[in-house]
C-alpha cells in the first residue's frame, strides 16, 4: 500500500511523533493506522517525542580516539538528571554516536544548524544541475527538495543512517533510548578533528576501518 503524506501527517497529529518514525511506521505496518500506532508505542517513540520539551542541564562530555590518534571526536550529550547521565546504556549510545560522527563526517547536529549561506549555496548548485540535466521547470523545485534532503542526509548527524544499523537514522536511535532511560535526551554540539586534514595526503576510508572496529 502506497504511504501517503496525508496519512503520514495524520499519525503525526495521533501521536505526536515526527514524520519520519511516522513515515517507517506505516510502512511497517503497511499503512494500518492502528497497527502503526502501536509500532510507535511499542518502540517507545510516541512517548519520546513529548519528552523532548524538556530541558536537559546535566550529561557528559565524551571523547573517541580512532586510528592511534589518527581521528578524534568530542561530543556532548545532555540529559536530564545526573543520575541518569550515569545509565551505561546511555554512555554506550553517546559512545556509538561518537564513532559515528568519526566514521561518516557529519557537518551539524541537525538541519536547523546549517547557515541560511551554506544552504542557499547547495539550492543554487542543485538547481543549475537540474536544468543543466534537461529537466522540465515545473517539476524542478521537486527535485531540489528531493537532493536538499538527499545533502541533509549527508550532512547532518541526526538525519544519517546510523552506522551500526542502516534501518534507522541517529535520530531515531536517540528517541529509543530516551524511551528507555524516561528521561529527554539531546546531542549538543560536537567537534571532529582529522590528523592533517586540510593538507595533501592519502585518502583514507574511515567508514569502513569504523566498521572493521565495530566487528
Amino acid at each position: 500500500m502506497a504511504i501517503t503524506v496525508d496519512m503520514i501527517k495524520e499519525l503525526r497529529e495521533k501521536t505526536g511523533s515526527g514524520m519520519m518514525d511516522c513515515k517507517k511506521a506505516l510502512t511497517e505496518s503497511g499503512g494500518d493506522m492502528e497497527k502503526a500506532i502501536v509500532w510507535l508505542r511499542e518502540k517507545g517513540i510516541a512517548s519520546a517525542d513529548k519528552k523532548m520539551s524538556r530541558v536537559t542541564a546535566e550529561g557528559i562530555v565524551d571523547a573517541y580516539i580512532h586510528g592511534n590518534g589518527r581521528v578524534g571526536v568530542l561530543i556532548e550529550v545532555n540529559i536530564e538528571t545526573d543520575f541518569a547521565a550515569k545509565n551505561e546504556d546511555f554512555r554506550r549510545m553517546v559512545r556509538d554516536v561518537a564513532m559515528q560522527i568519526a566514521a561518516m563526517k557529519p557537518r551539524w547536529v541537525s538541519r536547523s544548524e546549517v547557515p541560511a549561506d551554506v544552504l542557499e549555496q547547495e539550492r543554487s548548485i542543485v538547481r543549475n544541475q537540474a536544468l543543466n540535466e534537461g529537466k522540465p521547470e515545473k517539476i524542478v523545485d521537486k527535485i531540489v527538495d528531493g537532493r536538499l534532503s538527499k545533502f541533509y542526509q549527508e550532512n547532518c548527524l541526526l538525519e544519517q543512517a546510523y552506522i551500526k544499523d542502516d534501518s534507522k537514522t541517529i535520530e531515531t536511535l536517540v528517541k529509543e533510548m530516551i524511551a528507555l532511560v524516561g528521561e529527554n535526551i539531546s546531542i549538543r554540539r560536537f567537534v571532529r578533528y582529522a590528523l592533517g586534514e586540510g593538507l595533501q595526503k592519502r585518502d583514507e576510508n574511515f567508514a569502513e576501518e569504523v566498521m572493521k572496529q565495530i566487528k
